[in-house]
């Protein structure tokens, strides 16, 4: 997992031009054509079979590895990927992402990532030490000063980093879905956000290039307490909102399986009163879908291809 040196404005060619998503539902590709601030970008989608992935914690997350290898190598041809290094988006459930305070941080990167360590060994329910871990500062200065953590099992990476190896590519950077989906956000404003994916949902929020908010949960197995803690997950984020930057969102930009269309049509937006308008990342007018995509479903592969 490469460190999190600026996951809003990454240096140009710090990321391979082709990236993939691997979400429940399926995995999507993107290729960036060459040039300043990626040039055209081409996308496909591959389904996958209910089941095949389960993301979490703990091995196995890849309980049909076999189809999700074969989702994997037909999104990728079908985007005539050019180059073996890939940029690989994960599921958020696979990933831990925190936002912690630190008085400070030494200025040598080792150094740091020792101390982020050690603050992360009573707060996860793995091994850090062996873990993978990264960091970015939210902003130079700031007393104390807030770092933006991602922690991954090691046997989890490397579950997703050898199906990459499998299908004949190499995983030239990974981050989890909702941190990539945020590296592809324009705006300098204030920006809620929802992704649910699978039986997890994220809610999140950013403010130019900062990360404010990132609350991950497991969802219910039951579809009506499931609708009902997504519904509270998104009150929750939204009083947050409301409480710290003293306003209220107008859109809240939802990520996951049909899209703005279909959260305005779930039973959990019914419970979010007062609501906000439910809409979807768009897409740059250069970006060509050579399959079919399902709605909401490429904000992480945009957000991955992003660059300044």
């Amino acid at each position: 997992m490469a460190n999190l040196t600026n996951i809003f404005k990454p240096e140009a060619g710090t990321r391979p031009s082709l990236a993939c998503e691997i979400r429940p539902e399926g995995v999507v590709a993107a290729r960036a054509s060459a040039g300043k601030g990626g040039g055209e970008v081409v996308m496909a989608y591959a389904p996958l079979t209910e089941g095949a992935l389960t993301p979490g914690l703990k091995v196995p997350n890849l309980t049909n590895a076999g189809a999700a290898r074969t989702a994997l190598e037909s999104a990728l041809r079908d985007v005539n990927a050019r180059t073996k290094a890939l940029t690989v988006v994960v599921p958020d459930a696979a990933a831990r992402v925190l936002l912690l305070d630190f008085d400070s941080l030494p200025a040598k990167h080792q150094e740091a990532l020792s101390v982020v360590r050690f603050r992360l060994r009573k707060m996860v329910p793995f091994d850090v030490e062996t873990a993978a871990v990264s960091y970015q500062p939210m902003g130079q200065s700031g007393d104390p000063l807030n770092v933006l953590v991602t922690v991954m099992p090691a046997d989890v990476l490397a579950e997703y980093e050898n199906l990459v190896r499998e299908a004949g590519y190499e995983p030239g950077a990974v981050l989890p879905s909702t941190l990539a989906v945020a590296a592809g956000i324009a705006t300098g404003g204030a920006t809620l956000m929802v992704n649910r994916a699978g039986g997890s949902v994220t809610t999140a929020v950013t403010q130019g290039n900062e990360m404010l908010l990132h609350r991950s949960m497991d969802l219910p197995a039951d579809p009506a307490a499931r609708e009902e803690e997504m519904a509270q997950a998104v009150i929750t984020a939204l009083a947050w909102y409301e409480d710290t930057l003293r306003s209220v969102p107008a859109d809240l930009y939802y990520v996951g399986a049909g899209g703005a269309a279909a959260a305005m049509q779930s039973r959990w937006i019914g419970w979010v009163d007062p609501a906000p308008r439910v809409a979807d990342f768009a897409a740059p007018q250069d970006a060509t879908a050579l399959t079919a995509i399902p709605a909401g479903m490429t904000a992480a592969v945009m957000g991955a291809l992003a660059t300044p």
